[in-house]
């Protein structure tokens, strides 16, 4: 069946359709990443947005459901070049097809994803529809296209009521404004015991709680939109409690200290983007995915500096709050999907509730 991209610069693409038979408009990022595409469609944080894959095959490894990162995947649509409808590994547990059909996620295969990510590159992030109706009338769509917003999507994500995952090591509060599973199961690894707490909780419940540290999860969406969550994230600061915050956590919590966040013109999204760590002019390779940014210039002074930059445009990765056990970073250090290089900042998240945390961030 033929389906239908159709973007609100009126560019129109032709392929065939996949997965759930549906209209969907939604927000058309795109992901450079070669594997992980299981990782990629339940990760929460791209909850509201249709996910584009650069690279040319996807699907050839099957599904393995202890993969993903959520109960569910988020994605509202799924745009690839070729989907291979064989898969080929001894984990599999069925085909790409079969898990877009059973999640009724819509999708569209054949068109030139290359030239879709060159637009999106050159005129920025917009919003899309695929369709497989091919009575469209384009003057009927652009509006809508245009109207469309990811919305609150956090509230949408999080998990409804708090839960834990029982260990013998420092008492982590991991607060979920759009977790993914393997961040928790890093701290876990590390005997820390988990209570993931939804992302209206408010701070008093957390501290009530006595946790030993502190984290603030990856999410979906405008920072901006969370009003609530920051000025609980705010108390959160005040206390001595350490706190580690990746991703959504990160600017999230910039905002909560007096900074400031802007979206930027098609985001970073992949699992092959450097980052530079400051202190040590080390350069790590990070899986990213956002479409916000911490304003490099609406940073107080007194308040944090920067610990990571971005090596190919200078934003900000990271960042160190003044005299606070804090940290935080843009990037995901649980690498899902990988690389693995950044993992050893959840040993330095429990070195600094330890009292042990030597300056610096190189891997210890």
């Amino acid at each position: 069946m033929k389906a239908f991209l159709i973007l609100e610069d009126k560019t129109v693409f032709t392929g065939v359709s996949i997965g759930a038979r549906k209209e969907t408009i939604s927000e058309i990022v795109f992901n450079t990443s070669m594997t992980g595409y299981l990782e990629i469609l339940t990760d929460p944080s791209y909850a509201g947005q249709a996910v584009c894959m650069t690279y040319p095959m996807i699907g050839n490894y099957g599904i393995c459901y202890e993969d993903m990162e959520s109960s569910r995947p988020w994605v509202d649509g799924y745009i690839v070049r070729e989907l291979s409808e064989k898969d080929s590994n001894f984990r599999s547990e069925g085909t790409i097809s079969d898990f877009l059909i059973k999640y009724d996620i819509p999708g569209i295969a054949g068109i030139d994803t290359r030239a879709l990510t060159k637009i999106l590159r050159e005129k920025g992030t917009m919003n899309g529809m695929i369709t497989t109706d091919e009575d469209y009338v384009i003057e009927d769509i652009i509006p809508r296209l245009k109207a469309y917003t990811t919305g609150k999507v956090v509230e949408k994500v999080t998990c409804m009521e708090k839960k834990g995952i029982a260990g013998n090591g420092y008492r982590i509060a991991l607060l979920d404004v759009g977790t993914k599973k393997d961040i928790a199961l890093n701290l876990a690894r590390r005997g820390c015991d988990v209570t993931i707490y939804p992302a209206g909780t408010k701070a008093d419940e957390i501290i009530a709680d006595n946790p030993d540290g502190i984290m603030i999860s990856n999410g979906p969406g405008d920072p901006k939109e969370c009003t609530d969550i920051i000025k609980e994230i705010r108390k959160l600061y005040e206390t001595d409690i350490p706190i580690f915050a990746i991703c959504l956590g990160h600017q999230l919590m910039a905002l909560a200290t007096g900074g400031d966040t802007h979206r930027m013109k098609y985001g970073h999204r992949g699992a092959n983007h450097p980052v530079k760590d400051l202190a040590t002019g080390r350069v790590y390779i990070t899986s990213q995915n956002h479409g916000y940014v911490v304003d490099e210039t609406k940073i107080p002074e007194n308040m944090a500096k920067p610990s990571f930059i971005n090596v190919n445009d200078g934003t900000i990765e990271g960042l160190d709050y003044l005299d606070k056990k804090i940290f935080t970073v843009q990037f995901h250090p649980e690498a899902c999907p990988g690389p693995v290089d950044t993992g050893f900042l959840f040993d330095r998240f429990l070195n600094m509730i330890s009292g042990k945390e030597s300056d610096g961030h190189a891997e210890k």
